[in-house]
């Protein structure tokens, strides 16, 4: 694996972020989670990103 192969493939990896909430913000989440068929992870994840397309979008 080349230098260009790895730099592509780090900016791709996901990085962890530690992330506390109340218990009933986790059970929101999960219970939108399993309504919508996806991991709590994927949930936060989609979540974050349309939250970010939002903003993106009134500024633009």
């Amino acid at each position: 694996m080349g230098k260009e192969d790895k730099a592509a493939e780090k900016s791709k990896a996901k990085k962890q972020v530690p992330l506390r909430l109340s218990q009933k913000l986790y059970d929101e989440i999960a219970q939108w989670a399993e309504d919508d068929f996806r991991s709590m992870n994927g949930q936060i994840e989609y979540l974050l990103t349309e939250c970010v397309k939002r903003r993106k979008g009134k500024k633009e």
